[in-house]
């Protein structure tokens, strides 16, 4: 079944061979993503080039996602676990120490980053063991002390959240730009950067990428960063809806309404929103999903979201291809109700954009077979997915790295690389190509977009409505040519 809405699976022991990663592709994977916080170097690197072999053998573009870990805050090791229960006291100490049970109903611990203490309030609440243990802070100073107001166990490295503490911490580590670095160097597509803020903490990723092109995904998962979404939009190409940690920094019950405001804002500025987290985590051991995680999916799918992401489900899972095989399925029937046709329903973003929607309106009125896009930046492409059209984009580019990009982009297949040349000449090589690929019905008609001049951000200005006869036309010239 066709799908516009795209699969981001994360690679990990279960998935990273070159036969899985076919096996994911060819389940209708679009993306994959490379996890930051596990794994060496030389282990992620044999993944990539796994990943780039089994897409020359399939011979379908796919986007590599390169999740930079993020500054993720810590207790420190404790002697041996804790069990807490209500109405404990527990001491943070701002110097590293093993953390030991002081006496009855009385603990200590430290954290990796204590200046976090210093910005504390009585009253704020930390939560630990990745939300699963909420304490209320009571005391400040040279200590923070919290009261424990639900049991749970805590072991050594478990994560802390301070869900009402704007912590403002440098959320690119040095281990993270060792990453970045190591992304550039091997060109991966996108870089997703961890508990973002601010546009400041953007700012820096931009930095760190020294030119090069490859797109940036903020990962909106701290309370401030939903306080500050406009800001961090305007610094990025993309977001990402991490309801792991956003979860615990804000109340569970906003989750849902959050996540359609981010997918909102994203669709209404036309940059890529990636849903996160737990989508279909039953079937990391499970052959089916619960009908919970089905409606997830396909409401997901509904909001508008570009991608839908597997962590644990591909990367560590029983049957990696299966659980892509599902969420396939429930896209392709859930987008059997999506609302198309947005062109009356979203402001242009500026005085070109009036092509992109005439392109697609005009595809789906005359029932194309696809529209042939062809664009320099990858952006004229991404404004006609921002208006929904039912008919599929094929996305021709220049460079490979704008091919790869679109990777990302709701009801767009990134086709191929075409030469700069005349427009007949491109709409030749675009044909000719989808005709090797098996994608051309010569029977229908599509229609087809360039830009003059050649190569130029911004310029495409040609609508050219591709018949049968036409496009019969454009295969024997060019077969002719080929003499």
């Amino acid at each position: 079944m066709q799908k516009r809405t795209k699969i981001l699976a994360t690679l990990g022991p279960a998935s990273h061979t070159i036969e899985m990663i076919e096996g994911l592709i060819k389940a209708g994977a679009n993306m994959f993503r490379l996890n930051f916080s596990h794994g060496s170097h030389e282990y992620h690197l044999e993944t990539l080039n796994n990943i780039r072999t089994a897409m020359k053998n399939v011979g379908k573009t796919v986007g590599i996602l390169q999740d930079i870990s993020g500054p993720k805050v810590r207790i420190g090791d404790v002697k041996e676990p804790f069990e807490l229960h209500r109405d404990d006291i527990i001491t943070f100490l701002k110097d590293d120490m093993i953390g030991y049970k002081r006496g009855d109903k009385d603990y200590v611990v430290s954290i990796n980053y204590p200046d976090i203490l210093d910005k504390v309030k009585i009253n704020e609440y930390i939560y630990l063991y990745d939300g699963t243990i909420r304490a209320k802070v009571i005391e400040t100073g040279e200590t923070v002390k919290a009261r424990i107001e639900n049991h749970g166990i805590l072991g050594s490295k478990k994560g802390v959240n301070f869900p009402n503490t704007v912590i403002d911490i440098d959320v690119i580590t040095i281990k993270d730009e060792k990453d970045i670095a190591w992304g550039v160097e091997n060109q991966v597509d996108y870089f997703a950067i961890s508990f973002v803020q601010n546009a400041k903490d953007m700012k820096k990723a931009r930095s760190l990428l020294n030119g090069y092109k490859g797109k940036l995904i903020a990962k909106i998962e701290k309370f401030d960063a939903v306080e500050n979404i406009d800001e961090i939009i305007e610094e990025s190409d993309g977001i990402m809806v991490a309801r792991g940690d956003l979860g615990i920094e804000v109340p569970y019950y906003d989750v849902p309404t959050i996540q359609k405001m981010l997918i909102k804002k994203a669709n209404a500025v036309g940059i890529p929103v990636i849903t996160a987290t737990q989508m279909l985590l039953s079937m990391t051991q499970n052959e089916r999903a619960t009908r919970a995680e089905i409606s997830d999916v396909a409401n997901a799918v509904l909001d508008g979201t570009d991608v839908v992401m597997l962590s644990e489900e591909s990367a560590v899972g029983e049957d990696p291809i299966n659980v892509v095989d599902t969420m396939s399925n429930i896209i392709a029937r859930t987008e059997d109700i999506y609302n198309y046709n947005k062109q009356n329903k979203l402001a242009y973003l500026d005085k070109y954009d009036v092509i992109q929607a005439t392109v697609t309106k005009l595809a789906d009125d005359l029932g194309a077979k696809a529209i042939l896009s062809l664009t320099s930046s990858g952006r004229s492409a991404i404004k006609m997915s921002r208006y929904r059209p039912k008919t599929p984009i094929y996305a021709f580019t220049h460079e490979e790295e704008v091919l790869n990009s679109l990777t990302a982009i709701w009801g767009i297949e990134a086709i191929g690389t075409i030469k700069e040349d005349q427009a007949s000449k491109m709409f030749q090589e675009m044909l000719t190509i989808l005709d090797k690929k098996g994608l051309l019905d010569k029977n229908q008609s599509y229609v087809a977009t360039v830009g003059y001049p050649v190569g130029l951000q911004g310029s495409t200005n040609t609508i050219k409505i591709l018949t049968p006869s036409e496009i019969n036309y454009y295969l024997n010239y060019t077969n002719n040519n080929s003499e």
